[in-house]
């Protein structure tokens, strides 16, 4: 038990569109279209116009591209020619919405010409289960930043998944929107630790679950219907660190011969090969190069750090040639995000490219954990850790912003996107 324990330490301090590794930063000392927003809401909870208003100005400032007021206003949601055309010369657009709180939940959202008062977009949105309100702001802002023709923001429209300690070998696993917002137990009873998406409907889910507190299997959970099956019993340290493109596969870690190595798992057929084999530690594999190729961390320099290697097997590449503590991974196509530990005991998030020796910082200071990309590859989900908790971080790389949002009960232990 005692060498499992520092196997999960180990792993879990281990743990573009563009031309290059470094991200163009495309909106670094431009200047940034001004915008207000105004709440036409007709509903009596004063605490849901509070955070829908607040959701709304926070969408927009995550999504990068605008001069967000933090100002709260009100207007008719048809306006008039005081409300449509803003006093103020430096506002160029006003984005109002309607909330109703009625069966289905629905929101009208436009946004207008703040100088002329016309009409540059205008939608309507539906949500049946109205604990859901927050995926409201993030359809309309979405839709929004894309019809401006701004940098898309669709990820915010998706779920993340999460581990969160509860007590002593006790953990659960939840779902919510990107702002914590909106959470739901989804897993709990156990040890229930590094849940992963098991595609990109975001219905299923994989995740490790020790039973009788000592024997690690890998779970998959069923959104749908709340059904759960075991997929593969394990020895020592067992997760499933990535799936393939298709769906088809899963990367797992597993350590039948005590010393954890990568695997990788047919769903189909439920075969198995394993891909690493070293004596040592080898642990969180990730698809990379279209999934013909894998990036892994090992203590194979006596430290942890960034190892690739081909799915066939074969020769071993050292990703990372500079820290003394490169860990918990995540890839998207040619492109790696990985923590790694700096001076003072901070750990900080870097980005890195299969095909450049370029190297961009993406995080500052503190502990940041554990960094998932989004689907398109252009933002960046990580844990921050402090001595009051736990919070999801954002990076947007292009727009290069970050934000944070807090946990408010308990410690993160993993997170997926």
């Amino acid at each position: 038990m005692k060498k499992l324990l520092l196997l999960f330490t180990f792993c879990v301090s281990l743990f573009a569109y563009v031309d290059d590794a470094t991200m163009t930063i495309t909106n670094k000392g431009s200047n940034l279209p001004k915008i207000v927003v105004q709440n036409s809401s007709m509903i009596a909870n004063s605490s849901l116009n509070q955070k829908f208003f607040k959701l709304m100005v926070g969408d927009l400032k995550v999504g990068a591209t605008f001069e967000v007021s933090d100002e709260y206003f009100e207007s008719s949601y048809d306006g008039d020619f005081r409300t449509n055309i803003s006093s103020d010369s430096g506002t160029a657009l006003i984005v109002r919405y309607a909330l109703s709180d009625a069966s289905p939940m629905s929101l009208k959202a436009k946004v207008l010409d703040a100088i002329t008062g016309k009409i540059l977009y205008e939608n309507s949105f539906s949500i049946e289960d109205k604990s859901k309100f927050p995926f409201l702001a993030h359809d309309a802002v979405s839709e929004i930043v894309k019809n401006l023709g701004y940098s898309n923001v669709d990820w915010m429209r998706e779920m993340i998944l999460f581990s969160r300690y509860t007590s002593a070998k006790e953990s659960e696993i939840l779902i919510a929107d990107y702002t914590l917002t909106y959470q739901k137990t989804v897993v709990r009873g156990g040890l229930n630790i590094f849940p992963k998406w098991a595609n990109k409907a975001q219905n299923a889910f994989y995740y490790t679950y020790y039973i009788n507190k000592n024997t690690p299997a890998i779970f998959k959970y069923n959104l749908s219907n709340g059904s759960k099956s075991k997929i593969f019993t394990g020895r020592g340290m067992t997760i499933a660190s990535d799936v393939s493109d298709d769906g088809s596969k899963l990367l797992i870690t597993n350590a039948p011969k005590d010393q954890p190595d990568i695997f990788l798992y047919n769903l189909n057929s439920g075969s198995m090969k394993q891909i690493t084999n070293y004596p040592g530690i080898d642990v969180n594999g990730n698809f990379v190069d279209n999934d013909s190729r894998i990036v892994f961390v090992s203590d194979r320099l006596g430290y942890p750090n960034i190892f690739a290697q081909s799915i066939d097997g074969g020769n071993v590449e050292q990703m990372v040639f500079q820290g003394k503590n490169n860990n918990s991974i995540s890839t998207h196509g040619n492109y790696i995000v990985y923590s790694s530990r700096d001076g003072g005991g901070s750990f900080n998030i870097y980005l890195i490219s299969t095909g450049t020796n370029l190297i961009r910082q993406l995080t500052a200071d503190g502990k940041n954990m554990f960094p998932r990309f989004s689907s398109d590859g252009g933002s960046v989900m990580f844990i921050k850790h402090s001595n009051f908790g736990s919070s999801i971080g954002i990076i947007r790389i292009n727009e290069n912003k970050s934000f944070q949002f807090p946990l408010k009960i308990g410690q993160i232990q993993s997170v997926d996107w």
